[in-house]
């Protein structure tokens, strides 16, 4: 069958990050089960034995009547069902473990994201094996953790403003965690279309769907659980870029957005049916002011602030369908909340009133190559030999020329829970408190 025009076979890794070094990967974790603990069940002792031998004529040393036999028999009746009982009582506590397992003792906040490189914690490097080698990771972690970024990203000063643990990506299985607080679906290079292409919108919701039916039969996350959980999808900057890398024009470009705001819909629609009520989505940034695409387009149509006005105008008109999108899905999906974040606001101010923020040189990379004002190479990006980085990325807006660095991520995200850019302004903590 003929693939549709949108979802045309491409790279979506050389999207984000250039050529990637392909690493082995040694020994897979095996967690052990939690073994039963039989005196945590506190049950009471009883003597159970019921085998008593009733006096007869040959082995008494005194006759027995009628009436003595009868009560000696009700008795041994008694006797056989109280201990019956105790055992049936023994048995189901058992089976229910074996069967069931412990029951979910986490009760804090759950959340499922679903993106790009913008909020991908590392599965790439878990799930493809792939390398992001130093200085990514340098200010916070001191050590790459798959993060595209010198420290953290938007969604770890999220997940710490809850105080729950940062969230681990699905594909990691040598992270240790078990997932209690929910998972990370997003990947570097990630897009709505090609549908068929890992890891697009649609595969991360299918492998979300895996994970709830094997989490459930694991009871790491209760019915109650995936219904009170937060679901975050913050994707739709690659496929924008992968538009104007097709040489359309800005009409061909904008008849296209309307299909992938569609995507994102029935990606929220596929979790609604699975029990998810609570969604929070971002909106893509200013396509235009990323210093990878100020080095590499030839014809430059610039705003006031050195962007490309052409990639941001088509970012706008996205925005604008996604909200428009969130706005149906209010109305039409029961008991929902939908709650609309305007990342590229945000961003785009960042930009903007950059002596403001503490920044110097808004539009050029902390690591990549080719010094201003871009220092963005595409054959020499950040982390491989020859590329430079700079001293203090705390002062640099953009880290590789695609992502922000850590002190601008950390700007972004205070403003994202302040409420003064969520459509409607419901605080971030409101659908996790337990």
């Amino acid at each position: 069958m003929k693939a549709t025009e949108e979802e045309e076979d491409y790279d979506p890794l050389l999207l984000e990050n250039g050529n990637l070094e392909k690493k082995d990967r040694e020994g897979l974790g095996n967690p052990t089960a939690p073994s039963l603990n039989h005196q945590a069940l506190h049950l009471p002792k009883h003597n159970i034995a019921f085998h008593e031998q009733i006096p007869t004529e040959e082995n008494a040393n005194y006759s027995v009547t009628s009436q003595q036999k009868k009560q000696q028999q009700h008795c041994f009746a008694v006797s056989m069902a109280f201990s019956f009982s105790i055992s049936a009582i023994l048995l189901l506590v058992l089976l229910s473990f074996s069967v069931t397992g412990q029951q979910p003792s986490y009760k804090g906040p759950i959340i499922f994201n679903f993106g790009d490189s913008n909020s991908d914690t590392g599965g790439l490097v878990a799930g493809l094996g792939y390398t992001i080698n130093p200085p990514y990771g340098r200010t916070y972690f001191r050590r790459s953790t798959g993060r595209m970024s010198d420290g953290r990203l938007i969604i770890d000063f999220l997940c710490q403003s809850l105080n729950t643990s940062l969230l681990a990506p699905y594909l990691d299985s040598l992270s240790g965690s078990k997932f209690t607080n929910g998972a990370n679906f997003a990947i570097v290079g990630s897009s709505i279309f090609p549908k068929r292409i890992p890891f697009s919108l649609s595969i991360q919701v299918m492998q979300f769907l895996h994970f709830k039916a094997t989490a459930g039969s694991k009871d790491l996350i209760d019915d109650e659980g995936f219904q009170k959980a937060l679901y975050m999808i913050d994707i739709g900057q690659n496929d924008l870029a992968q538009l104007f890398s097709k040489n359309l024009s800005f009409t061909q470009i904008t008849e296209k957005i309307p299909p992938i705001t569609t995507e994102i819909k029935k990606a929220v629609k596929t979790l609604y049916d699975q029990g998810g009520r609570n969604f929070w989505i971002h909106n893509t940034g200013p396509l235009g002011c990323l210093p990878q695409k100020l080095s590499s387009v030839q014809q430059r149509d610039m705003d006031t602030y050195g962007c490309l006005s052409t990639y941001n105008a088509a970012a706008r008109l996205f925005n604008v369908g996604l909200r428009h999108t969130c706005d149906e899905m209010r109305f039409e999906l029961k008991d929902v909340k939908v709650v609309y974040l305007d990342v590229y606001a945000i961003k785009y101010d960042l930009i903007a009133n950059y002596t403001k923020y503490g920044f110097t040189s808004p539009l050029m990379a902390c690591c990549g190559n080719g010094g201003p004002p871009y220092n963005y190479n595409m054959r020499l990006t950040c982390g491989y030999p020859g590329s430079q980085v700079c001293e203090d990325g705390s002062q640099l807006i953009s880290w590789d020329g695609i992502h922000y660095t850590e002190a601008a991520n950390t700007i972004v995200a205070s403003k994202i829970l302040s409420t003064d850019y969520s459509i409607p302004p419901i605080p971030f903590d409101f659908f996790v408190r337990s």
